[in-house]
């Protein structure tokens, strides 16, 4: 898949679990999106530091 590909299939997911949602509803689900993009970053930056090729 190509990034064009990924970001349009991203886009398109977004439509429909916005779709017949509240703006505080499509709120919450964006804030519990990022946390989850933000746990995943730390979680693989921690990886990475503590990998066995760092120490």
């Amino acid at each position: 898949m190509n990034p064009c590909q990924l970001t349009m299939m991203i886009s398109a997911i977004a439509c429909c679990i916005a779709e017949e949602k509240s703006a505080d509803e499509i709120g919450l689900i964006s804030s519990i999106f990022s946390q989850l993009g933000d746990t995943l970053a730390t979680i693989a930056a921690q990886q990475a530091l503590c990998s066995p090729e760092n120490d």
